[in-house]
């Protein structure tokens, strides 16, 4: 499913505009991308937690090369299924 096909989603479920369904969309992904970039989780019960991991700093190899290299530590998006999700997949 792309963006867009949620967008005519939310719309038709919602039976409100496609312009409409967008924004709210848009919305949610900003509040997510805000909230994470802040350090914090969204939890929304019964679907998921998103949340800010970190990867430590380590060691590579140059698929090319097989010179070694530095990956350098980062933060990187989590995201944990709540339970009415899993439920759902079964």
């Amino acid at each position: 499913m792309t963006k867009a096909d949620l967008v005519d989603k939310m719309a038709k479920d919602a039976d409100i505009a496609k312009v409409a369904a967008g924004k709210a969309l848009d919305s949610l992904i900003d509040a997510v991308t805000r909230t994470l970039k802040k350090g914090d989780k969204l939890a929304l019960i019964g679907f998921g937690t998103f949340s800010v991991g970190k990867r430590k700093a380590r060691t590579g190899r140059n698929p090319q090369t097989g010179a070694a290299i530095k990956i350098p530590a980062r933060k990187v998006p989590r995201f944990s299924a709540g339970k009415t999700l899993k439920d759902a997949l079964r």
